[in-house]
């Protein structure tokens, strides 16, 4: 069995992740090929999972290579963690530019501007991808862990023959977080819930003590009786979406207060305050992780005790399902095709799969209820224009991306929004290739 790690360069990442699959004693004589367009980040992964394999007693062959389609080659598994263009200057630009025409951002790297044009970055890297991956590999499965989620796993799932799954930890850590953000973590393993949605929007439908504790009507009444102010005004804006809405959203408010036109207003700049959004996150955080990775580097990729824990990343549960036939469940982004009935069927969207080794099977859901079809339904437009803009390389498609976007079309005219795209096709332009 052969895992590939496309984007290995991502060491902190790649331990997570295999190191999950080196210390599950389910997952023997396997070979973990690392690959990286960054030869000097390659070979701090390397060094790092072959001390971590023999620290922890695993028996994976790791090889690192520079040649993609020789580190694809028969591959069972591929994981996809690549990040075209990198902070420095790819992510700058998505935020700067922007700045410009006095639009903000916290992450960028779902939706608005920023999201659009990091799928247009990445999509063409995917096409070359998809066409090793037939060639050398074309019973792979592509787990995909790279935003925007929902655009490029979406991409791959319906213009390539490529098995693909998309992977985000928000739902896994979504339910433990507010049950302790209320006091009410001793239900942590013992209750049940329904997720569903789409990526970075998914829903908590229902929530439930396995003794019949009607957990999710106690989590909104003392979030109504507070105001929302629970966790020392962490979390507001997801907090508020739950009070207007009714339903609590997978991802974090730094990213949903961005995927609305509600939170991040030119014209009512208290609500920063109010809600304690984060602007400029990510770009903060990148800029902290390079000055940690200054002083972690040498600990890390040198380090001939280091010691791994499983962490709640899904690959290696989903592997070790498809290869020992111990079913598992878990929550994927797949097409719809039928599984959200008030989504469309293009869409790619976030259920519950089973999993066994006849592969991912995903789960039934109906109908959202109205209103959270309809905020999602103002992502996927978003979702959708932008695949199709990658596929018809057409500047005007972009820009009708852009213009459908809750918060650009909130906050800029539609002049200011094309201008704004054209800047950053110039910008971008190494990464983006030729736009008519």
């Amino acid at each position: 069995m052969k895992i590939t790690f496309l984007g290995a360069g991502s060491t902190v990442f790649a331990k997570n992740v295999l190191g999950d699959c080196i210390i599950n004693p389910q997952l023997k004589n396997m070979t973990i090929s690392l690959y990286d367009i960054d030869h000097e980040r390659l070979d701090d992964s390397f060094r790092m999972l072959t001390n971590l394999n023999r620290t922890m007693g695993g028996n994976a062959t790791i090889v690192k290579e520079v040649n993609r389609k020789k580190a694809l080659q028969d591959a069972n598994y591929i994981v996809n963690a690549i990040q075209v263009g990198g902070y420095d200057p790819a992510t700058i630009l998505d935020f700067e530019i922007p700045k410009k025409y006095g639009f903000r951002q916290t992450i960028g790297d779902t939706m608005s501007i920023g999201g659009i044009f990091r799928a247009l970055r990445t999509i063409p890297v995917l096409e070359e991808f998809a066409s090793d991956i037939e060639e050398v590999c074309p019973d792979a499965l592509f787990i995909n862990y790279v935003n925007p989620m929902s655009i490029l796993t979406g991409y791959m799932q319906r213009y390539t023959k490529v098995n693909t799954v998309g992977l985000c930890h928000s739902v896994q850590i979504c339910v433990p977080r507010l049950l302790k953000m209320y006091g009410l973590e001793a239900y942590t393993d013992k209750c049940r819930y329904q997720i569903a949605g789409i990526n970075h929007m998914a829903w908590l439908l229902s929530l439930e003590g396995t003794d019949g504790f009607l957990l999710y009507d106690e989590i909104k009444r003392r979030n109504l009786e507070n105001d929302g102010r629970y966790n020392d005004r962490k979390d507001l804006v997801r907090l508020e979406i739950m009070r207007r809405f009714g339903y609590y959203v997978t991802e974090s408010s730094e990213h949903n207060a961005e995927y609305m036109p509600y939170f991040i207003k030119q014209n009512y700049p208290e609500f920063i305050e109010k809600y304690n959004i984060p602007l400029d996150e990510y770009p903060r955080r990148c800029v902290n992780q390079i000055n940690e990775w200054k002083h972690t580097r040498e600990q890390l990729t040198n380090n001939p005790e280091l010691r791994h824990e499983k962490s709640y990343e899904y690959a290696s549960s989903i592997i070790e399902a498809m290869e020992t036939d111990k079913p598992f469940k878990m929550n994927g982004n797949v097409l719809n095709k039928g599984l959200i009935t008030n989504l469309p069927e293009d869409a790619c969207v976030e259920v519950l799969c089973l999993v066994d080794r006849a592969g991912i099977h995903p789960t039934y859901v109906g109908q959202l209820p109205t209103a959270l079809a309809a905020l999602n339904m103002t992502n996927v437009n978003v979702q959708l224009m932008t695949i199709e803009a990658a596929r018809t390389r057409k500047r005007s498609d972009v820009y009708k991306a852009a213009y459908l976007d809750p918060r650009l079309s909130a906050e800029l005219s539609m002049d200011e929004i094309k201008s704004m795209c054209d800047e950053l096709f110039e910008a971008e332009k190494e990464w983006l290739g030729k736009y008519n």
